[in-house]
This record gives C-alpha cells, sequence and structure tokens, in this order.
C-alpha cells in the first residue's frame, strides 16, 4: 500500500484512478495523522505534495525518515514549479524522489508500479 498526502483533491483523484486501473492500493491520509498512520501501517511507499498546504511536509518527512519503523520508507515529493530552494530542503529531510508536478503526472504510472510492487492486487 502507498500512503499519499495530497490536499488537491483533482490531483488525488487522478492518483487514486490511475491505482484503481494498475490494481495498485492507496491510502490517502491527512499530512497531522501521517506520522501516526506511517507507524501503524508501514506504507511501501508514501508520495506527498512537498507544497502542502500546512507547511509542514518537510517536517512530517524528517519524523518519518528519523523514525525507526519508517526510516526506510520509499518518500516521492512533488512540487508545483521548480523551486530549488524547496528541492533541496526535502532532499535533507530524506525525500528520496522529487518531481515537478508536471513530470510527476507524466510518469504516475511507473512510480506506482515501482513503488508497489508487493501490493499489486491479482
Amino acid at each position: 500500500m502507498i500512503q499519499v498526502v495530497v490536499d488537491d483533491l483533482l490531483f488525488l483523484s487522478k492518483i487514486r484512478e490511475t491505482a484503481k486501473h494498475l490494481g495498485v492500493a492507496v491510502e490517502s491520509v491527512g499530512i497531522a495523522d501521517l506520522p501516526k498512520r506511517a507507524v501503524e501501517d508501514v506504507p511501501s511507499a508514501l508520495i506527498i505534495d512537498l507544497n502542502h498546504p500546512s507547511g509542514k511536509a518537510l517536517e512530517v518527512l524528517r519524523a518519518l525518515k528519523s523514525g525507526l519503523k519508517t526510516k526506510d520508507l520509499a518518500a516521492i515529493g512533488f512540487v508545483s514549479h521548480v523551486q530549488e530552494d524547496l528541492i533541496a530542503a526535502a532532499r535533507d529531510a530524506g525525500c528520496d524522489l522529487i518531481l515537478a508536478r508536471s513530470a510527476f503526472v507524466r510518469q504516475l504510472r511507473g512510480l506506482l508500479q515501482r513503488f508497489s510492487q508487493e501490493d499489486i492486487q491479482t
């Protein structure tokens, strides 16, 4: 299962529909609930909007990457535009893959397949 922290409902719908088509389990999680949910049910990956309206995306990433159960969690982040400072800060926080929003959309199918191999439903 891949946990998704995205507040944009249209974008979240695109992720869900693509995952459904591929048979990949995704779970939408609120940013405040993510640290607890990720420990309770460690996902195969995390997709997070680095421009999350809460402003807490990097804080949550740091917490997950420093946690014993979640330190190896694959974190995929995306940004609205090419934001070099945010990209650098996300890398420092432990984000494993950072894409511009448009590149993320283009690569969504492959990303879901790549990061959920053990979760593909047959």
